[in-house]
């Protein structure tokens, strides 16, 4: 199935500079594997060592943020969008 994944500005070095990636997954654990796997360095990036999404990182599929669903489990439909999108703090 594929599904497209919005990379944000600050992880484009990865990608080439683009800003959306194709790849084939059916969850976002799938999908995210499948941008590591194209794209490396990812993993670090997005994940802990235990294996959570890092606590700065979001990810939505359409306009829903996974934490709030089934986490990295949550199922992605053919042609959904998955966008990445790193916390803002400051003041």
């Amino acid at each position: 199935m594929a599904v497209r994944i919005r990379i944000p500005t600050t992880l484009r070095t990865l990608t080439g500079g683009e800003s959306i990636v194709e790849v084939d997954g059916t969850t976002v654990a799938e999908s995210l594997a499948a941008l590591e796997a194209s794209n490396p360095g990812f993993q670090d990036r997005l994940f802990d060592e235990d294996g959570s999404l890092r606590r700065f990182v979001n990810v939505f599929v359409a306009d829903d943020d996974v934490r709030y669903l089934d986490g990295v489990d949550t199922a992605v439909p053919d042609g959904a969008e998955i966008s990445i999108i790193p916390a803002v703090a400051g003041g």
